[in-house]
């Protein structure tokens, strides 16, 4: 029988409760009082006990209504607070949302997104995942993330990207290489030197881009340490494992003894892209592209920021 009980029986309940006076709480209810008065006898028939001791002069709650009454209150605020917490869900106010980046986003403002996208919507909690482009999109097609920051992605018709900046690579050596002097180093003056690189399996399309110049001088890099983020990458060419090239924006941090050239020549660029699932239309998703503010990179004088 209780498998019948509604919150409107709850409601009608509470009113008289707090009135005890069927009139009035009929007038609070804005309805008659006899279909007030039938609702709640249904109610005691549900439950299996009166609520109220009626006399014609006085309603008065038994001691089962006085018991009833506080947990109907609290079943009726939290059917309230559910409703209002899906409804926000539902707006994308509340709720988990899953952003998936590869590390070199950091300093072309993926922080300061969040940031604000947090400072407007506190009730949705952001967590972060660092990872490779390959990873990141793997984890966003099997629904583990909602979201992704990438570099230089391969099309798929599950994904839409959105291109959020563009930047050049750059050549990454020694302070005390040969061609650290430079102003400009054409990438087949690297041709002898071991390659610090990360691993090919982290982005087919952004490994082969970002060697491109290597190979438009007509050589395959000589590989001799991958390393898992471009900050390893950069320790290990101060170290003297190697060199590399990397985009712009991995090296705006540079550790001692590693010092960043501007590549001769016409090469591509690396592109940083915004992914989601092409099918995704929750409110959430809209909300986080709608942050003012766009991922921009950092120029100095003299050169562009490059990719990683």
């Amino acid at each position: 029988m209780v498998a019948h009980l509604e919150l409107r029986h709850l409601r009608y309940f509470v009113a008289v409760a707090q009135e005890l006076h069927f009139g009035r709480a009929a007038e609070r209810l804005h309805m008659a009082q006899p279909p007030l008065s039938q609702q709640i006898r249904k109610l005691e028939e549900l439950i299996g006990t009166p609520l109220f001791d009626r006399t014609s002069r006085r309603v008065v709650l038994t001691e089962a209504g006085v018991a009833f009454l506080d947990r109907s209150r609290r079943l009726l605020d939290q059917a309230a607070s559910d409703v209002d917490e899906a409804a926000r869900i539902g707006r994308g106010e509340q709720g988990r949302f899953d952003i998936g980046f590869i590390t070199s986003a950091i300093p072309l403002g993926i922080t300061e997104r969040i940031r604000a996208f947090r400072s407007l919507y506190p009730s949705v909690h952001v967590q972060l995942h660092e990872g490779y482009t390959s990873l990141i999109l793997g984890r966003l097609l099997d629904g583990e993330i909602d979201m992704g920051v990438v570099r230089d992605s391969e099309p798929h018709p599950a994904i839409t990207m959105t291109t959020l900046a563009t930047e050049p690579f750059v050549a990454v050596v020694p302070s005390d290489h040969p061609a650290a002097g430079l102003t400009v180093l054409d990438a087949g003056m690297l041709r002898d030197d071991p390659f610090v690189f990360y691993p090919r399996a982290a982005g087919e399309r952004a490994y082969l881009r970002n060697l491109e110049p290597c190979h438009q001088a007509g050589y395959e890099p000589r590989v001799v340490q991958e390393a898992s983020s471009w900050v390893t990458i950069l320790y290990l060419v101060g170290a003297g494992l190697g060199v590399s090239i990397a985009p712009a924006s991995a090296t705006l941090n540079l550790p001692a003894g590693v010092c960043t050239l501007p590549l001769a020549g016409a090469h591509p660029r690396s592109e940083v892209q915004l992914v989601q699932r092409a099918n995704d239309r929750r409110a959430i998703i809209g909300n986080f592209l709608r942050v003012p503010g766009s991922l921009t990179p950092t120029l100095t004088p003299g050169a562009e920021p490059g990719s990683g």
